[in-house]
């Protein structure tokens, strides 16, 4: 498959939240969500992106960039707003494995102030209905540390059959070690 192509949408919908790639103007609303869930996101997701930038300039900077790899078909990162409000509420990712196959990898994020209200759940499922119908993939796979019960969750409740386990390959500061729990979708399997 050619993801030159395709025609993406520069976002998607869900009942109550607007996901869409980010955009210039964006960096110091970044900055701030980054700074704002530091601590919230260290544990599991010390690694992301939305924790690199500096400062805003750095901000708009790393926002231009996923623009920039969404236009291209790299990857695709969407901010998750609230559509009567406008706030900034998660992060979903969706990488591309292969367009051969085609498959993609779905991480996600909540805001700290937004935790057990059901956001990354309903973004998972509208983000799954973007990545079978635009992008049209044949699977797509989740990875989550195995002591992170609410991501095993939302990854279940989405449909995904928990395929792998690897065993403490994760190593926390302060020396303990944790695993990596591998879903993964099917497009015969998906239901909206």
């Amino acid at each position: 498959m050619d993801p030159r192509e395709l025609d993406i949408p520069p976002g998607f919908e869900s009942e109550r939240f607007a996901l869409r790639c980010y955009r210039p103007g964006d960096g110091n609303m970044y900055y701030a969500a980054g700074q704002r869930n530091r601590q919230h996101l260290r544990r599991y997701e010390a690694g992301n992106i939305l924790l690199s930038p500096q400062n805003g300039a750095e901000a708009e900077r790393v926002v231009a960039e996923m623009a920039e790899a969404w236009a291209s078909r790299q990857s695709f990162f969407a901010g998750i707003f609230d559509k009567e409000s406008g706030t900034w509420l998660g992060q979903i990712y969706i990488g591309v494995v292969s367009w051969q196959t085609p498959e993609f990898e779905l991480g996600y994020v909540v805001d700290r102030e937004h935790e057990g209200q059901g956001v990354i759940t309903e973004s998972v499922g509208a983000a799954l209905g973007f990545i079978f119908h635009h992008l049209h993939a044949h699977r797509v796979r989740v990875r989550c540390d195995d002591t992170n019960e609410r991501s095993q969750r939302v990854a279940e409740r989405a449909g995904f059959v928990r395929e792998g386990h690897l065993r403490q390959d994760h190593r926390h500061p302060g020396g303990t070690f944790t695993g990596t729990y591998l879903y993964g979708l099917l497009a015969s399997e998906f239901r909206p």
